[in-house]
Parts: C-alpha cells; sequence; structure tokens
C-alpha cells in the first residue's frame, strides 16, 4: 500500500503536481463519491509573479494562468487515472474546469468538491474566503482530484481552521462576500462567504480590469493575494510545521 501511493505520488509530481495528498472516503455518502473508497487530491501553484500582481484585482495573466494550469490538471489527473488501471485498480477522474467542458450550477457547488478531497487528504484547511489554504503556497493553489479503489494509504484529515484571527482575506474583499467565520469540518460552505456577490463582483465590476468575463472557477483572486501564507510562498519562505 505505502509502496503504491510512493510511487503514485512521485509519479504525478514528474509530471507536475505541486501537491498530491490521499483521502479516504468512506466517510462520505456512497453516491457523493460514486462508491470509490479512496480520492486523490492534485494541486499546482500558482506562479509567485502572477499572484503578486492581483492584489489590486484580476490581470490577464492571471486568468491565463488559471486556464493554464486548469488544463495541465486535467491532463495530470488523466494520467493518475492511467496509472492506477495499469495496475488493475479502478479509477475516475473528477473533471477539473472549463476545459473539460464541466458546466457548474449556479452557486458553484458539486457532490465532492476537490477541497473536501485535499482536506481530508491532510494537505491544508479552508480559509476564511472558503478556499483551501496551504502552508506551502496559501490559498493560491488549484485543485482537481481522482476516485479510486486503490489500496492507498491515506493522509491525516485536517478539520479544523489554522486562519485564527487573520482577517486578510475579509478585509480586502471588495465585494464583502467573506464573512469572517473560522471554518471547520462541519461547516457549511454559506456560512464563510455568499458565493454570488463574490461571484458578480468578479464579473461585472473587476473583469472589467482585463476586459473580458472572469469564467469558470477563475474569480478576482484579491483574498488569496493578500493571505499571509501566501505572501510567504511569493517571498520563497518555507512554512514551518
Amino acid at each position: 500500500m505505502k509502496a503504491l501511493s510512493d510511487r503514485l505520488r512521485f509519479s504525478l509530481q514528474l509530471e507536475g503536481a505541486s501537491l498530491v495528498g490521499v483521502a479516504d472516503l468512506t466517510g462520505i455518502p456512497p453516491f457523493n463519491r460514486d462508491e470509490f473508497p479512496f480520492g486523490i487530491s492534485i494541486g499546482i501553484s500558482l506562479a509567485p509573479k502572477v499572484v503578486s500582481e492581483i492584489t489590486e484585482g484580476p490581470t490577464t495573466a492571471y486568468v491565463e494562468e488559471c486556464l493554464r494550469i486548469d488544463g495541465e490538471l486535467d491532463r495530470i489527473s488523466k494520467k493518475a487515472v492511467e496509472f492506477l488501471v495499469s495496475r488493475d485498480c479502478k479509477a475516475k477522474q473528477q473533471a477539473t474546469t472549463n476545459t473539460a467542458g464541466t458546466q457548474y450550477p449556479p452557486n458553484f457547488t458539486t457532490l465532492l468538491p476537490h477541497k473536501t478531497v485535499a482536506t481530508l487528504s491532510g494537505l491544508g484547511w479552508i480559509g476564511k474566503c472558503a478556499l483551501l489554504v496551504t502552508k506551502q503556497f496559501g490559498p493560491a493553489v488549484r485543485l482537481s482530484s481522482v476516485l479510486t479503489d486503490a489500496p492507498l494509504v491515506p493522509g491525516t484529515p485536517i478539520k479544523q481552521s489554522n486562519c485564527e484571527s487573520c482577517t486578510a482575506c475579509v478585509d480586502v474583499c471588495p465585494a464583502g462576500a467573506i464573512q469572517g467565520a473560522s471554518w471547520d469540518a462541519a461547516m457549511p460552505r454559506d456560512s464563510l462567504i455568499t458565493v454570488a456577490k463574490c461571484r458578480e463582483t468578479a464579473r461585472d465590476r473587476l473583469s472589467a480590469r482585463i476586459g473580458r468575463e472572469i469564467v469558470g472557477r477563475t474569480f478576482c483572486g484579491m483574498c488569496f493575494a493578500a493571505c499571509p501564507w501566501t505572501k510567504n510562498y511569493i517571498r520563497g519562505k518555507k512554512p514551518h510545521n
């Protein structure tokens, strides 16, 4: 089990994954996980220079970076499926983004969010901005996930926030959409952020900066650019345990 997990992680990192984690999904209703017992969380960090340029709102480079990474996540997720299937395991890719033709519902929810697989994998926690926060990159990371029955070794789930009293994302949000609550695993997303306000502001006001609509999972980015963990990443400061 450990050998397979290590080989999978190494293989996906060679393909370009910044983060790889394994989640035990058996505590989630079977329908939501297609009855697969494990999930693989895959993350790719945004380029530090791109993130450093969106403190006042999105840029064309930021939108292009998000779309590029989403395409890479789809490619790497497919590699994960191929790796596992070649070892007589079942695996299913969870579509990442618009590049896969995904049509998200109006409230941007899914049965099994990539963020849920990531927190159950131990890759990070959910910040006050409702994004995954990692010690390595802050929230400046985009995610995908794969479902599998492969006998992998899961990480230790993270069930509570590590944001403490920080309000950097709350203070900078131009929509006033972030409510300032500290996350725990039992909390619904609506207790953290008003998604409609966030989306509307990103689309109707901030997208004017780049002359195009902000699409898919790409929002204005100001919240994660303001995060202290993201700033540490941009400065090249290594996280402490």
